[in-house]
């Protein structure tokens, strides 16, 4: 287990916050300059301040820091793919006698290289695992220049040259349903340790089934430049209450790779679940030459199985696997997402149930795993060879050390139950070979590497079925509703594949909803959709023209059709025993570049909640199903106008966990419901309403035990009938701390509301304002589809006045003076 040759220069840290020796996130005083440079020089040469020549001129950014934040979804053009600079000036000082200065990266995109002044230091070749330059011999000859005295004052030069430019063989393809971003997107970290250090902390729990006999075997691996001859270590183990429960001193004279340090027996642990995420604590500590070092781990005892032919169990018990996806993507930043942007996602996702996620697809930040360890999710994690085919050496060594990196960096992460050889390798498209024996042989040899490297993990793959008998754990592509066939086609489908594996887990499922827009008639383009003709996807299945009649095409991407799909899954999924489990795809829109013509320009929208953290209903119907805490959402909370015949029943649905619900309609009850999940729709909680012109106010009080929760919402009712829209009103419908908010509304001829309108509106602005744009949300767009036969969107006033406008092919221009 964990085999590696002798110690690495080019360490891999844990997490700076962990290391009791000298850390620091470099976050402020950067300069960012898009594009490339004659060379190196042109970083670091002497520049006069107020100086027009001066060139090039460079930008002042904070980290993490993406190339891609706005380009990623700008509608009118593709996302930047090439060199980018970074530069910034260090007071380096490390206070251990010989010790080492070393910059930590936890993610750089995608080719890096590392200069100290002009002397290039290090270069890395891939975008999400961790990786570290050692500076000190660097540092230490720049000291001795001129130039560190004069002009520098002191501080030292670091440039770093990011570069996410197109690259056939480099993974992840260009062809995948993601942006491969550029930049230092992730958190880097100046570090000072001693002379000897600790490199790596391999701690393994395991337990058996019934909890009662554990064992934690502790490893190291330490970083010895000097070859420092003896030290002193100590370990030390707390439980999840604090208390010590194992302490351990040893003298090391020789330093073994991966020297076994300490095996220990454990009576009955306390045990790690998604319900009680217990975690111990391994203190090691290793001192030499009169200095100390120390790491950190936190680890946890649980055993899992994936039953043969039958469910997921864990800690002796079946647990089914109720999960998501995560990309690292957000509005306004792409993949630089802060720490407090990725605790506010990853507690969502408890938030709305889950138990389970997926990374995809690609190693993500430890950040994300250290939250899904004391929160308590299991993780699918994964390396990015994704679509494509297969390149060659340069190509295939690329992903051996990524799958090599991801294991040892998230080794001790309880929440790891999978790591992931790849995603859909069945894609050709990269080179004129694609040869399947070749991928198969590739895939081996992945899955061969996963085990040497850790035995106590599962390998998995998703949707390339002629590799599906080599890993663990396959998932096939299942799309039931959304690219082919028929929601209620899912759980026979899903049984039919499930026959044709030892260990079937269902990763990606669900479909795209435009936020805000509802229909009144949702799963009208089934009836178009052929039954039977499987369920998966197919090439061509994405796109939104050609090929047979699918709900990807042919629907109306309504928040409405989602949610029924959505629920009609997750009733099946509880009475499916045999299931180990499913993963929505994916909890958060994000952006892509394969998708132009969404009705958010360039963003995958199968997110239940949007880029910018906004909730989706579908959010609250995986809430009904998953979570125990009392709660009750009616459905339409962005649905500010309904419409039908007058007098027309109108279904309201209230999505709830409560044992039962009653309706009030402006103030008059319409009786009380008992939640069956097996009642499709909404699991019985639903009531028809007749509705006439006006305004109506809904109101549900629901009922858990002693526990008593509501939601009430407010709507519109609208019999008018309109024709198609002529013309546009936009207005400002708000204004609260310098953001004001815009709204377009589509209207006939007659002035009656299209309430089904759905044309591509484009906003503009002149004036003191600035438009919130670039966003990839159904608010922060400057090109979106209407929602309803209306959009939003925000602009900030600056303190002065601006003209905005909205137009659409085929109709008059509207204006509204800010």
């Amino acid at each position: 287990m964990l085999k590696r040759n002798l110690l690495l220069i080019l360490l891999i840290l844990c997490s700076p916050l962990l290391h009791a020796q000298s850390s620091k996130r470099l976050i402020q005083n950067w300069e960012y300059l898009k594009g490339d440079l004659g060379g190196i020089w042109e970083a670091v040469r002497p520049v006069k301040e107020g100086n027009p020549e001066s060139l090039p001129i460079w930008e002042k950014v904070n980290l993490p820091h993406c190339f891609n934040a706005h380009d990623a979804v700008d509608p009118d053009v593709n996302y930047y793919q090439g060199p980018g600079w970074y530069r910034i000036l260090l007071d380096v000082n490390n206070p251990y006698a010989k010790g080492r200065t070393l910059l930590h990266f936890e993610g750089a995109g995608q080719k890096t290289k590392v200069y100290l002044y002009t002397t290039k230091v290090v270069e890395h070749t891939g975008g999400y695992d961790e990786w570290t330059a050692d500076l000190t011999e660097a540092v230490e000859a720049f000291k001795k220049r001129p130039e560190f005295q004069t002009q520098f004052k002191g501080k030292v030069p670091l440039v770093i040259r990011c570069d996410n430019s197109r690259d056939l063989e480099m993974i992840p393809s260009n062809l995948s349903d993601f942006n491969v971003y550029g930049g230092l997107y992730r958190y880097v970290n100046l570090v000072y340790t001693p002379a000897l250090s600790v490199d790596k902390l391999f701690a393994h729990a395991e337990v058996d089934a019934k909890g009662e006999n554990g064992k934690l075997d502790i490893k190291a691996r330490l970083y010895n430049p000097d070859q420092i001859a003896s030290a002193m270590v100590k370990i030390s183990v707390k439980n999840p209450s604090g208390k010590v429960v194992y302490n351990f001193n040893k003298q090391l004279n020789t330093f073994k790779s991966d020297s076994l340090l300490s095996n220990i027996q454990v009576k009955s642990p306390k045990l790690w679940s998604p319900d009680v995420p217990q975690l111990y604590t391994v203190n090691l500590s290793i001192t030499a030459n009169g200095e100390t070092v120390k790491k950190e781990e936190k680890i946890g005892f649980r055993n899992f199985e994936f039953v043969k032919k039958g469910p997921f169990m864990l800690n002796g018990k079946r647990l089914l696997l109720r999960g998501t996806h995560r990309h690292e993507d957000h509005a306004d930043v792409a993949a630089a997402m802060t720490e407090d942007m990725i605790r506010t996602e990853i507690r969502m996702m408890k938030e709305m149930g889950v138990n389970f996620i997926r990374l995809g697809h690609y190693q993500q930040s430890r950040i994300v795993l250290n939250l899904c360890d004391s929160l308590g999710i299991l993780v699918w994690e994964e390396i990015p060879w994704c679509r494509g085919g297969l390149g060659g050496q340069i190509y295939q060594d690329q992903a051996k050390r990524m799958l090599t990196h991801m294991v040892e960096q998230h080794y001790n992460h309880p929440s790891i139950i999978i790591w992931g050889m790849g995603n859909e390798n069945d894609w050709p498209g990269d080179f004129p070979e694609f040869d399947q024996q070749k991928i198969r042989t590739f895939m081996k040899e992945l899955n061969d590497l996963s085990h040497q490297l850790d035995p106590s993990r599962k390998t998995a793959i998703r949707r390339c079925d002629f590799c599906k008998d080599i890993v663990d754990v396959y998932s096939p592509s299942i799309w039931a509703g959304w690219y082919r066939g028929n929601y209620t086609e899912y759980k026979a489908v899903s049984e039919e594949e499930f026959n044709k594996v030892d260990h079937f887990l269902h990763v990606e499922w669900g479909g795209d909803s435009h936020a805000r827009r509802h229909s009144e008639n949702p799963d009208n383009a089934l009836s178009k959709i052929k039954i039977g003709g499987g369920a998966d996807e197919r090439a061509g299945d994405a796109s939104l023209y050609g090929g047979a009649a699918r709900v990807s095409k042919d629907g109306d991407w309504s928040e409405s059709y989602i949610s029924n799909l959505i629920d009609w899954h997750l009733k099946e999924q509880e009475k499916m025993p045999w299931l180990s489990g499913a993963a929505y795809w994916p909890f958060k829109d994000f952006s892509t570049p394969v998708r132009p013509e969404n009705p958010v320009p360039y963003v995958n929208q199968k997110g239940v909640i949007e880029r910018d953290f906004t909730k989706k209903e579908a959010f609250y119907v995986f809430q009904s199903y998953w979570t125990t805490q009392p709660m009750a959402h009616i459905y339409g909370h962005s649905w500010p106008v309904r419409w039908g015949e007058e007098g027309e029943e109108k279904m309201v649905k209230v999505y709830s966990n409560c044992d039962e619900a009653e309706l009030f309609v402006n103030g008059k009850s319409y009786g009380v419901k008992k939640r069956n999940s097996q009642n499709f729709p909404a699991a019985g909680l639903r009531w028809q309403v007749p509705m006439v012109k006006g305004k109506y106010t809904f109101k549900v009080v629901a009922k858990k035990g002693k526990t008593t929760v509501t939601d009430q919402i407010e709507q519109e009712y609208q019999s008018d009938k309109w024709s198609k829209p002529t013309k546009f009103v936009l207005q400002k419908a708000g204004e609260q701390d310098g953001i004001a908010t815009l709204e377009v509304k589509a209207f006939d001829s007659k002035g009656v509301l299209c309430l089904d309108a759905m044309n591509l509106v484009e906003f503009s602005l002149t004036g003191d304002g600035s438009l919130i744009q670039d966003q990839g949300t159904s608010t922060g767009s400057r090109k979106v589809q209407l929602y309803n036969g209306r959009a939003i969107i925000r602009v900030k006033t600056n303190g002065g006045k601006s003209v905005a406008s909205v137009k659409s092919a085929g109709l008059p221009t509207a204006f509204v003076n800010l």
